[in-house]
């Protein structure tokens, strides 16, 4: 048996590299987050073939007095801690130590430096972890870090990169998370000798930086967000669920301005899109969370792409209510700016919603004061197969959802519930007044601006949905005792989950009882989901509340039920409507949350300008 014995320095060294530098992205990443540590406001990032030849980093930071450099490139040498407290709320983004010396273990590194005072600079090489000498060297004030022949003596990790186009693709992506980031700082790229990126300095919520990081569509889709509560702050942007992505390339996570990947938090978002996102598409989202560093532990992972959160469910549910909130407004008629700014309307004086014994459709029930609906009087309320009122309403209520006299455009009489703002002074709402059907599948509205297309079918069935899923909110989750008690064979941490959150499961209708190492005795289900599998969701719900300390399985699965009914409930195709009908679809669609999307996620409603149609016929060339 061999005798133990010390690693040398060199390899200890290039076996941290396999943990910190995987590709010329990370070594990149390294760099220049140590740039910004330093206080740079613009860094220069010069590569060849990828990053695999060459990665000269230039910044205008503080830079490293000439007799630290040696120091600089020693294992766990670092000026960002000092101990024990630093790194429990460190806030810088590097803190390790090891990058400088695990890079120039597996390359040609040079390190040049000068601080502002200093007469000079200096440079230090270092081939394959051997350090030469410091040398005088003429240098503005800031840090170049050049890394030469990435991996050329650990031919084994070289044969793994892949081609140039794909190693630079990795930087650029890289940088583009940065520069979302860091508007603040000046980026500078260039390949093979020639530019290829500018990010121009900025500010964080400038439509430029945005735009030039994701594309146009996005910063035309994105809604704003920022919001604050116990203790944490989530600010930045959503995409609309219409601008929904087939991967996962748009997502952009951000914990103290630190870029991470953490499943919790991407749970919660999934969660918080819920049943606005077409099936097999994913949202597309920059977001900054903003906490107590000492509230997270960021020393989790060699390359620092995972944290650890201590309050891991808190934030869950923060980011979860706060996306699900935004998304609520994303009501059809609004713009992306309007959205979130827009209070939950109330349904007009005199109406009801429909309550889930009363159909599925949207609409409301009138109630005459004095008496009840369907009851004697002077007038009776009664509902089309579209859930709307029709002509035996009182006049001044089918007034409000009357057609505009031919060539008058004005503001219905009487007009409401408080629609959101429109963009014009006209006083026509935002989705306008119906002019005709189409095939019997689509409304065709005129608004101040141009025309509006409905898909009818669709957008009944979100506001029955809408009604329904109000409605049940309203009643809560009972639960149904079995007759049989069902003995439920599960591991032994499952069984211990369900000890522990007895209280949460019976709040989504489970009564549970713990009968030994690795079961567990059911005596009540949700009354609801009594025709479902509750075996089955119950171990769901269980891997839910041990993986993220929570569960949506039990709303989901109703919800989908509540969403089938209403899918069956709204109007068909080739259904005619009246005008007065189309224009009450219009204005519930105004009012009800979510409206912009169907509850599979496909959208409602478009719309085209005037000056788009204009377009289409060459007027004005």
């Amino acid at each position: 048996m061999n005798s133990i014995r010390p690693l040398p320095e060199i390899l200890i060294n290039q076996i941290a590299a396999g943990e910190v530098v995987e590709r010329p992205a990370s070594v990149v990443k390294e760099l220049v987050e140590n740039a910004l540590d330093a206080g740079a406001t613009r860094v220069d990032i010069d590569l060849e073939e990828g990053g695999v030849r060459l990665i000269r980093i230039r910044d205008n930071g503080g830079g490293i007095a000439a007799e630290q450099l040696p120091l600089a490139v020693s294992r766990h040498a670092t000026s960002k801690i000092a101990s024990l407290d630093d790194l429990e709320s460190v806030a810088t983004l590097g803190f390790r130590g090891e990058a400088l010396p695990s890079i120039a273990s597996v390359s040609r590194f040079t390190l040049a430096s000068r601080r502002p005072d200093d007469e000079h600079g200096a440079a230090l090489q270092i081939e394959g972890g051997k350090l030469g000498e410091v040398a005088p060297r003429a240098h503005a004030p800031g840090t170049t870090v050049e890394v030469r022949e990435l991996f050329y003596n650990v031919p084994a990790r070289r044969k793994f990169l892949r081609a140039e186009r794909t190693e630079l693709g990795h930087i650029e992506e890289w940088l583009r998370s940065l520069a979302l980031a860091r508007p603040d700082v000046e980026l500078r790229v260039s390949h093979n000798g020639k530019p290829s990126r500018r990010y121009k300095p900025g500010d964080l919520y400038s439509d430029a930086r945005l735009g030039e990081t994701l594309g146009e569509d996005f910063a035309r889709q994105a809604l704003r967000v920022d919001h604050s509560a116990a203790g944490l702050r989530l600010h930045g942007w959503i995409a609309q669920p219409q601008y929904s992505r087939a991967s996962t390339d748009q997502q952009y996570l951000y914990v103290n301005g630190r870029s991470v990947r953490d499943r919790s938090i991407s749970h919660a978002v999934k969660m918080g899109y819920g049943d606005v996102l077409f099936h097999g598409r994913h949202p597309a989202y920059v977001l900054f969370l903003e906490l107590d560093p000492t509230r997270v532990d960021v020393n989790v992972h060699p390359a620092k792409h995972e944290v650890r959160f201590r309050d891991a469910r808190l934030i869950h549910d923060f980011v979860y209510r706060t996306l699900k909130d935004a998304l609520a407004e994303t009501r059809a008629g609004l713009e992306p700016s309007a959205m979130g700014q827009t209070a939950a309307q109330e349904a007009p004086a005199g109406a009801a919603p429909l309550s889930s014994g009363g159909g599925y459709g949207g609409g409301y029930v009138l109630s005459r004061p004095g008496g009840s609906v369907g009851g004697s009087g002077n007038w009776q309320a009664r509902q089309s197969p579209l859930g709307l009122p029709v002509a035996e309403a009182p006049a001044a209520y089918a007034a409000l959802y009357s057609a505009p006299p031919a060539g008058q455009v004005q503001a219905p009489v009487d007009a409401g519930p408080a629609l959101p703002p429109t963009s014009s002074d006209s006083g026509v709402p935002p989705l306008g007044y119906a002019i005709a059907q189409l095939h019997g599948i689509y409304i065709l509205a005129e608004n101040a601006e141009g025309l509006i297309v409905v898909d009818m079918h669709a957008a009944h069935e979100r506001i029955g949905y809408e009604r329904l899923k109000n409605a049940h909110d309203g009643i809560g989750l009972h639960a149904q005792p079995l007759l049989v008690p069902i003995t439920l064979a599960v591991g032994e941490r499952e069984a211990d989950t369900a000890e522990q959150e007895a209280a949460t499961l019976a709040a989504l209708g489970f009564e549970i009882t713990r009968s030994g190492p690795g079961s567990l005795h059911v005596r009540s289900i949700p009354a609801l989901l009594a025709n479902a599998e509750p075996e089955a969701l119950l171990r769901d719900v269980l891997g839910d509340l041990r993986e993220h300390g929570q569960s949506r399985r039990i709303a989901t699965a109703r919800d989908e039920l509540l969403s089938t009914m209403a899918c069956h409930g709204a109007v068909r195709a080739n259904r005619r409507l009246t005008i007065p009908e189309m224009n009450a679809l219009l204005r519930d669609m105004e009012i009800t949350e979510r409206s912009g999307q169907c509850n599979h996620g496909r959208p409602t409603w478009a719309r085209f300008s005037l000056a788009e149609i204009d377009r289409w016929f060459l007027r004005g060339r």
